[in-house]
């Protein structure tokens, strides 16, 4: 069962950033999984041209996630 999901973003300074979003009831993984992906798609959008999720806010780019 997960209780965390953990954002990995990288900043366009390079540092990178760990965000910790703790879910108010277990998940199974394949709940998680989909919940990362979701996730991603609210607080991100991918450029075609660079390759790569673009964080909305502009402060980088979404690298991917970890369901703990």
């Amino acid at each position: 069962m997960c209780k965390y999901l953990v954002l990995l973003l990288l900043k366009f300074e390079g540092e990178m950033i760990k965000e910790k979003l703790e879910f108010t009831r277990p998940m199974d993984v394949y709940d998680c999984m989909d919940y990362g992906a979701d996730h991603r798609e609210n607080i991100a959008t991918y450029d075609d041209e660079k390759n790569a999720w673009i964080l909305k806010d502009g402060r980088g780019t979404f690298q991917g996630f970890i369901c703990e």
